[in-house]
């Protein structure tokens, strides 16, 4: 499959994380920044807010467009949100990286090829259009 020029979108949502992990902000800042360098994106800017509570909001700010993180300690539930422009820097890498540092129980997630109108399964083997 070729993708749009204009970029691929990851949504995700993880369930079943640890409280612990979804209300450490640090942790949660340090693994966007990794999760941006496993996928080659370069990170021109940052914004990260703890909430009292409970629970994080944090956006890295890519030249290739952004990656997001909203957390709901209490529920065990993130979204994740990952737009890179163009093909050379893929999303899912990001994505995947992160499954591996929060250990989600379940996880829902779909990838919109911006400009192409397409949305790809990623839980596929191969990536599936599941409607263009």
């Amino acid at each position: 499959m070729v993708f749009s020029t204009f970029g691929r979108h990851v949504i995700a949502d993880f369930y079943g994380v640890s409280e612990e992990i979804l209300n450490d902000y640090h942790f949660l800042r340090k693994s966007l920044y990794e999760a941006a360098k496993a996928c080659g994106a370069t990170v021109v800017g940052e914004q990260f807010n703890q909430f009292d509570p409970q629970g994080v909001t944090g956006v890295l700010v890519l030249a290739e467009s952004h990656l997001s993180i909203h957390t709901y300690p209490e529920h065990g539930f993130c979204a994740i949100d990952c737009y890179t422009c163009g093909t050379e820097i893929n999303p899912e890498l990001a994505y995947r990286h992160l499954i591996t540092l929060f250990k989600p129980k379940r996880t829902f997630e779909r990838c919109l090829v911006r400009g192409a109108g397409e949305i790809i399964d990623l839980k596929e083997k191969e990536l599936k259009v599941v409607n263009s």
